[in-house]
């Protein structure tokens, strides 16, 4: 691994966590169409992992406009030797030097709480950033006065006090590993996620005097604060429910240190995109910023032509469909084999289906099976035989979507959790209906009524269901679609309509080089992306898109 500093500054900094290019699909795919679409500027990926041993095989065959994929270790055993070694003698600090340090810490951790960032920016210029740092704040963890105040300033975990530090010791590991070292240099850091991804975009913008730009495909802080309470991952997070909630006090130390760090980050952000404008709400319940003037909508897009075979192909059966009326339905799943996914879930809903009389159908599960954790996929293939349901099951493993989707007449998504997913957008330019959950985006891009703004207009292209009620909701949902051709019809011809219209890949990726080509003319970190009195905007609400040459509004609201 080369050093940062030997890298060659680049346009633009991917900062993503184990995804792109070692991972397929999702943000791996979107960021795979940034980087080929804007063939002129330079690119380097800064890929935050957990060990060397993560997988590091390209999936993609990178472009030759990414100059170079930079790892960022978060395990300790990659930083023992010289996070270990630091004592507080580093410090070069007297007792009552330390004594200070250490509330100004406790103190910078409690401000960023009430929204005031900048203690902890000047601790961080002072004692992590690597071109401008006087002592090493890690040091300070092993110091008698760190120990002495840590009962005091965290009364509220109710931990005992060795428990308190192995606590403390693994957040300043990870501080450590994420910011000890010059970030590569670049004039826009892209950062795909809030969490760490963000936390070194931050960090980096500051250190080079560049700008931070954040993509929020989901709400990672909720995702991620679900997981770790087992919660149903389609449930609210707010910024306070780590005060709020019943949990453990290590819940609640965790709680605080995702929902925290992403209120430390949004600020620094120079500009935010999201997928949908549910997700403006849902972000500034976690402390983005309540500014309209820093955000805009970029929605994931298709590339039409590639799907013209498939589309071609739904045609033809949309006639047999309406013409011949009852025949064998051909369902898709396409998607990771993990829980997240509900197919577990789904194959309840399945048995449904067959007692009602419903059995002209099989489903087609079409995604990798190997990020199965704890026997998942055991479970399921379990519950198949259980239920006597094998014969409308066939696990297929992962595939070419655009080559295979024109084969089928419905995609099932039961997810739990999704923000815009790119396999509903590939199901619709192929013209197939799709029947799933209502989380993320799912209403914005296949329920809310659309208005383009030549007036023509497109209503649902399928149906969504409560993620709460997945078994029956699924059901119902299926049996609805089935049982009106006309109407099935009608929601295959909005399928293609919407996209057309709203979801292209070419205007999604020009509002990316629009953003890129102004963060690096304006430079500097943390400069708004907007200057509201040259471009004559008062307010740009959630239903804007950034253009190349100006603020277009696109109705993606549902119509009165």
């Amino acid at each position: 691994m080369s050093p940062s500093s030997a890298l060659p500054q680049v346009d633009v900094a991917i900062v993503m966590e184990s995804t792109y290019p070692y991972l397929k699909g999702g943000v791996s795919a979107v960021v795979h169409d940034i980087v080929t679409s804007n063939a002129g500027l330079t690119f380097g990926i800064i890929h935050i992992t957990w060990d060397s041993q993560s997988p590091s095989e390209d999936l993609y065959g990178m472009p030759p406009n990414i100059a170079w994929v930079h790892p960022v270790y978060l395990s300790m055993q990659e930083h023992r030797d010289s996070f270990m070694a630091l004592r507080p003698d580093d410090l070069n600090m007297n007792a009552r030097e330390r004594t200070v340090l250490t509330a100004r810490l406790f103190d910078a951790l409690t401000a960023v709480t009430t929204g005031d960032m900048a203690p902890m920016w000047q601790l961080f210029d002072e004692g992590m950033n690597p071109l401008t740092r006087r002592y090493p704040i890690w040091a300070l963890l092993g110091s008698r006065e760190f120990l002495q105040a840590l009962p005091t300033r965290l009364p509220d975990l109710d931990l005992p006090l060795s428990q308190t530090f192995w606590l403390m010791r693994e957040f300043f590991s990870l501080s450590f590993a994420l910011l000890a070292e010059e970030i590569p240099r670049a004039d826009v850091y892209h950062a795909h996620t809030t969490g760490y991804a963000s936390l070194v975009s931050a960090a980096a913008a500051r250190q080079h005097d560049a700008q931070f730009l954040l993509t929020e495909h989901n709400l990672y802080v909720r995702d991620t604060v679900n997981t770790l309470l087992r919660r149903n991952m389609a449930l609210p997070v707010r910024g306070e429910d780590w005060r709020e909630f019943d949990v453990t006090p290590v819940q609640r130390a965790w709680m605080a240190w995702w929902i925290e760090m992403g209120r430390f980050c949004y600020p620094s952000a120079a500009h935010i995109t999201y997928l949908y404008p549910k997700a403006v709400d849902e972000a500034r319940a976690l402390g983005a910023p309540d500014r309209d003037e820093v955000f805009s909508i970029v929605p994931n897009g298709m590339t039409i032509s590639n799907f013209e075979d498939a589309y071609r192909q739904r045609l033809e059966s949309l006639e047999r469909i309406l013409a011949q009326g009852l025949r064998i339905w051909r369902f898709a799943y396409i998607a990771r084999v993990v829980p997240i996914k509900g197919l577990y879930e789904f194959i309840a809903s399945a048995r449904l289906l067959v007692e009602r009389g419903i059995r002209n159908w099989t489903l087609d599960i079409l995604g990798p099976t190997d990020h199965v954790q704890d026997g998942y996929l055991e479970s399921c293939l379990s519950r198949i035989a259980e239920y006597g349901l094998e014969e409308h099951f066939v696990f297929r493993g992962t595939v070419n979507v655009p080559a295979v989707i024109g084969d089928f007449d419905l995609l099932v998504l039961p997810s739990y959790n999704e923000g815009q997913p790119m396999v509903v957008l590939e199901a619709m330019t192929a013209a197939v209906p799709t029947v799933g959950t209502e989380v993320g985006g799912m209403r914005q891009l296949i329920g809310d009524r659309l208005v383009h703004s030549t007036g023509r207009s497109w209503e649902a292209c399928g149906v969504l269901v409560d993620p709460i009620d997945i078994v029956g909701g699924m059901a119902d949902a299926i049996e609805i679609v089935l049982d009106d051709l006309e109407q099935y019809e009608v929601l295959a011809r909005n399928a293609r309509g919407r996209v057309e219209d709203f979801f292209q890949l070419h205007e999604a990726m020009a509002l990316y080089h629009h953003l890129y080509r102004r963060l690096r003319r304006q430079g500097g970190a943390g400069a708004p992306i907007i200057d509201r009195q040259a471009r004559g905007v008062a307010r740009v609400r959630p239903d804007l898109l950034v253009s190349p040459d100006l603020l277009v509004r696109r109705d993606l609201s549902r119509s009165a």
